[in-house]
């Protein structure tokens, strides 16, 4: 596992290196369009960026409905751990002061999710031309 930090903090503070990752990953990588990609979630979300020697390699945004989104990390950085430790911070970060988390996975992300806990909830669905599928993990 590399070295990493990771910030948790307003669209604000963290827009700037959250935004290009997830135009890297969403935009660019997966097709798409830039219009369904910015929201007016990310000003009232709470933002996580993971950092490797300075640089932003991975982000992930908590919303008020307790949905963790935008889960993306950057393709030279996948397979390092790098979405685990991201991910294991958000939750650590959420069980305090949340009962639950949900999130919107991709279908070929799922076992990812279901490593860490998460449920599958529902049936498959189409976002962006992706399948998906909610997922829920019970914090208490």
């Amino acid at each position: 596992m590399i070295d990493v930090k990771i910030c948790a903090d307003s669209w604000d503070v963290l827009q700037q290196d959250a935004q290009s990752i997830r135009e890297q990953v969403f935009i660019q990588e997966q097709h798409i369009a830039a219009a369904d990609e910015w929201d007016a979630e990310d000003a009232i979300s709470l933002h996580f960026v993971v950092y490797a020697d300075g640089k932003a390699i991975a982000t992930a945004r908590l919303l008020q409905n307790n949905s963790v989104g935008r889960v993306a990390v950057l393709k030279s950085q996948r397979s390092l751990g790098v979405g685990k430790l991201l991910m294991q911070y958000i939750i650590d970060y959420a069980q305090p002061q949340r009962e639950f988390l949900k999130l919107s996975s991709q279908v070929q992300a799922m076992p990812f999710y279901a490593g860490l806990g998460f449920k599958a909830e529902g049936e498959e669905y189409l976002d962006c031309g992706i399948p998906h599928r909610t997922m829920r993990l019970l914090l208490r």
